[in-house]
């Protein structure tokens, strides 16, 4: 049986994420903690996460080696969400449970490998990160696969076609695209989303897209094919231009296929990326580790 959340009224989690800037990531810890009862969080001074967080009214506090001790010994788990946030929460007493969002394999040093023999249970974004922790040794028994979870925001209206690049910009060099500068209100005007990366743990800003109804053309990397489904939800490529602009070519040409592929991508984040899967399957996890 899932874990609910007044079962947890009494289970006093901190929560560490030493993230500076406003990611997928710092989300998911937002999203998290504003639904647990007895939560703290700790976030950078400045930080736009401990900013939103305060503005939630969730209990947040400044970052502090001291601070971090003093709550670690007071809670039941303490729950790591970056791998700075782990290298911290490694030396505090207590239950650790470390989020792993990223896709490029864990290091292979002395240090590393106490920093992760440290932790009782790690939350992979994704079958492709649980796989690069169990290829650097961690115990497929200490690892949990939890996606993302997105909020269900109203069908984008369709008008550009809009990308998310980064470092995958220069693949998609003169293309007719609009880059995000407003993530959700950039979205909301989408007909097509295009994402560009060299890796991804799993690919929130697509998984958004499809919330929002919109098909996706992304890079067929990392952790992207378990949030986009080939030919269903989107169309996933390799990382060239000639790619990127043959599968929007044939998107732009056949609307009704997109638009089919923009329904079975809602379809899909409300069967395996809502915000309350999220919360629920991390909920189990803590209990599994509080036993």
């Amino acid at each position: 049986m899932a874990a609910d959340a007044r079962e947890f009224a009494q289970m006093k989690t901190l929560h560490v994420d030493c993230g500076r800037t406003m990611g997928g990531g710092q989300w998911q810890v937002l999203y998290l903690v504003e639904r647990l009862k007895d939560a703290v969080l700790m976030a950078p001074e400045g930080s736009p996460l401990l900013r939103e967080a305060r503005q939630r009214g969730i209990d947040a506090r400044p970052l502090s080696i001291l601070t971090l001790q003093k709550l670690a010994r007071g809670s039941d788990l303490v729950h790591a969400h970056d791998a700075r946030a782990h290298t911290l929460c490694a030396a505090v007493p207590g239950k650790l449970v470390v989020s792993r969002r990223v896709a490029f394999p864990v290091k292979r040093g002395m240090l590393s490998r106490v920093k992760y023999g440290r932790a009782d249970l790690f939350l992979a974004v994704s079958r492709y990160v649980a796989m690069q922790l169990e290829r650097a040794g961690v115990s497929p028994e200490k690892v949990r696969v939890i996606y993302d979870g997105i909020p269900l925001v109203p069908a984008a209206s369709g008008e550009e076609l809009v990308a998310l690049a980064g470092k995958g910009e220069e693949i998609l060099r003169g293309l007719p695209l609009r880059y995000i500068t407003d993530f959700w209100q950039d979205l909301a005007k989408a007909r097509v989303f295009v994402y560009a990366s060299e890796m991804e743990g799993l690919g929130s800003a697509a998984l958004a897209a499809m919330s929002a109804s919109v098909p996706v053309v992304a890079s067929s990397v990392g952790g992207l094919p378990e949030a986009v489904e080939h030919e269903r939800t989107g169309i996933l490529v390799k990382n060239r231009a000639a790619d990127f602009a043959l599968a929007l070519s044939r998107l732009e040409q056949s609307p009704e296929i997109a638009k089919e592929m923009g329904r079975r991508g809602r379809e899909r984040v409300e069967k395996n990326f809502t915000i309350d899967i999220m919360v629920q399957k991390t909920m189990s996890a803590y209990e599994e580790v509080l036993g």
